[in-house]
């Protein structure tokens, strides 16, 4: 499951994913759970990002 979760083309379908999410989520959901929803679909979308950058010098196998 991990070789899988940190394949590229899996993170960057989460990193694009998840940063459209966060950016639509509090136009479409009202109050806090929209705040929300987009503070934790960021996160995830960060997260993701980051892996793409750090991994970006190394050679796939």
């Amino acid at each position: 499951m991990k070789t899988l979760l940190s394949s590229r083309p899996v993170l960057w379908f989460l990193f694009l994913f998840n940063l459209a999410v966060a950016a639509v989520a509090p136009f479409v959901v009202d109050g806090s759970q929209g705040v929300m929803t987009a503070v934790g679909m960021g996160v995830v979308s960060l997260g993701a990002g980051v892996s793409l950058v750090r991994d970006r010098g190394k050679k796939v196998a």
